[in-house]
C-alpha cells in the first residue's frame, strides 16, 4: 500500500464524523517531506472549530497511522477564535 492509500485509509476512521456534521476532507497532496496538505470541505472549510477538528481529530489520526507521516496541513483551514 502507497503512502496516499495508507493516508486515505486513516482519513477513513474519521470520515463519518466530518460527513454527519456536514463535512469531509480530500488530500491535495503529500510533499516530498512527507506532508500531507488536506482541503477541509463542506461545512469543515468554513466552520470555526475546524482548528480543533484538524489538530484533534484528523492530524492525530494520521500520525497515529502513518508514522512516517510528518506533518499535516490544511490549505483551506478557517482561522481559530
Amino acid at each position: 500500500m502507497n503512502l496516499t492509500e495508507q493516508v486515505e485509509q486513516a482519513l477513513e476512521t474519521i470520515r463519518p464524523y466530518l460527513i454527519a456534521d456536514g463535512g469531509d476532507v480530500a488530500i491535495e497532496e503529500i510533499t516530498a517531506e512527507n506532508v500531507v496538505r488536506l482541503r477541509l470541505l463542506g461545512n469543515c472549510g468554513s466552520c470555526k472549530m475546524s482548528f480543533m477538528t484538524m489538530k484533534a481529530g484528523i492530524e492525530q489520526a494520521i500520525l497515529k497511522a502513518v508514522p512516517q507521516i510528518t506533518a499535516v496541513e490544511a490549505i483551506n483551514l478557517a482561522e481559530p477564535v
